[in-house]
């Protein structure tokens, strides 16, 4: 189970820093999307590992990510 956390830690970092990287550059909403979805990768690193950090961190994340895509939808 723990290579699984550690897959998912890399792929949440990758969409993470691109999430990030698209909101400097300003390209939405593709950054909320790659952003959103490494969120939900870290999330679930969290819960395998039991790292009580890591899900208060990123699991706070999720519904903000989710504002945003449901209002990207509804304005759009």
């Amino acid at each position: 189970m723990n290579k699984i956390a550690e897959v998912n830690k890399w792929i949440g970092t990758i969409l993470v820093l691109s999430g990030i990287l698209l909101t400097n550059l300003n390209y939405y909403p593709l950054n909320i999307f790659l952003h959103g979805s490494g969120v939900i990768f870290w999330s679930v690193s969290g819960y395998l590992l039991r790292d009580k950090a890591i899900l208060t961190n990123f699991g706070f994340q999720i519904p903000i990510f989710a504002f945003g895509i449901i209002n990207f939808f509804l304005t759009s």
